[in-house]
């Protein structure tokens, strides 16, 4: 077990900058997710801790101790790669074995046997000891890969996107295996994914990263409910949420946002008012969720937003209905049974008690309805 501290990180490939100035601390026996878009850096970052690349500015520090120049091997990390990496003409046991007849971490074959057996227990591959890695699957490969970093109890364990060529259905099951094995793993672990539901049902922590740099840290309920910004907050949710822009404007006691050049105007809760009174008279952009906006097809009360339908996506258990108000393209969650045609009028209204607000001109999170509650969860959610 070991606690990572970033500080100042920069790694460049010529005139390209993966990691730009970032500082992290990662806790002791802490499962760690870092986060974002293919080419934001995560991997790189990964990297740079296992001592694969090393900065060219800034320190890494392992339970306190600078390891720049330290050598992968002598950093005490496992890292399970993409593409599991596994010597094809070993068995299972020998590839998860070969960790500890290396020179530096030799043990004796009782001792293999004994680390062996408990590793393949708890990945429940024990059955399969005598295969090659051509004769497994993928998921019984990423097994194999992740028992071979955990064989030798490392201090850190890094995860480099290691259930990203597995099927949607196989990523699930290994999603739900890697969460029960979390804490079987007593060790620190990072764990690189563009995979927002990984991150969230994983992580204790999240880091969401972008062109090199860290955006926002914090846990699964943070990123979801309280956003730092609208890049964050489109990272997270299916579908994604929907941001457009209004005008806002006081009336009285009211706080109203004209968003879709129609008759009807959206109503602010009474605990944003204060938080965007100063910007009477200015845009700025609302966040809602799919799963807040109610519709019915036959015309309603002047509360409700007049839109058509644009497309009708049927998923399973439920439907997304993308519809068209004003010039914004608007997705809204709708039970499984929901038939619509191209076209066809529908009517919205949106559950103001869990919009967020956002800068019009930085994109930064103002604030969010419903704000005190959140954070309170956040703060049971980090715990």
């Amino acid at each position: 077990m070991a606690e990572i501290e970033l500080i100042n990180v920069t790694k460049k490939y010529g005139s390209k900058t993966a990691v730009d100035g970032v500082s992290l601390t990662v806790k002791d026996n802490e499962f760690f997710v870092l986060f974002g878009p293919a080419g934001a850096g995560k991997t790189s970052l990964l990297k740079v801790i296992a001592g694969i690349e090393f900065p060219q500015e800034g320190l890494v520090k392992i339970d306190g101790v600078v390891v720049n120049h330290v050598e992968p091997m002598n950093r005490n990390v496992s890292m399970v790669f993409e593409n599991y990496a596994l010597y094809p003409h070993f068995n299972v046991y020998d590839n998860i074995a070969s960790p500890m007849r290396s020179r530096l971490y030799k043990q004796s074959e009782e001792f293999i046997r004994t680390e062996v057996n408990r590793v393949t227990g708890m990945m429940r591959i024990n059955h399969l000891l005598e295969r090659k890695p051509s004769q497994l699957s993928n998921g019984q490969r990423q097994r194999v890969a992740i028992g071979r970093g955990l064989v030798r109890k490392p201090n850190v364990f890094l995860m480099d996107e290691p259930l990203a060529h597995l099927d949607a259905k196989l990523r699930h099951f290994m999603r739900r295996e890697l969460k029960e094995m979390q804490s079987n793993f007593n060790t620190t672990t990072i764990y690189v994914t563009h995979d927002y539901m990984e991150a969230m049902s994983l992580a204790d922590r999240i880091a969401v990263v972008h062109d090199g740099r860290i955006v926002q840290t914090g846990s699964a309920v943070e990123m979801y409910y309280l956003p730092r910004n609208e890049f964050v907050a489109r990272l997270f949710g299916e579908p994604e949420i929907n941001i457009f822009p209004g005008a806002f404007k006081l009336s009285g006691n009211l706080g109203l946002i004209d968003a879709f050049d129609q008759d009807s105007v959206l109503e602010v809760t009474p605990d944003v008012i204060d938080h965007i009174s100063s910007l009477d008279g200015k845009q700025i952009d609302v966040g809602i969720r799919g799963c807040d906006i109610a519709f019915c097809f036959e015309k309603q009360d002047s509360s409700w937003i007049r839109a058509s339908v644009y497309a009708n996506e049927p998923i399973g258990n439920k439907v997304i209905m993308t519809v068209l108000a004003g010039e914004n393209k608007l997705e809204v969650v709708a039970p499984n049974d929901t038939r619509a045609f191209i076209d066809q009028e529908v009517y919205l209204k949106f559950n103001m008690a869990n919009a967020l607000y956002f800068d019009h001109s930085s994109k930064e999170l103002i604030t969010r309805a419903g704000r005190q509650k959140y954070e309170a969860k956040s703060q049971i959610g980090g715990q």
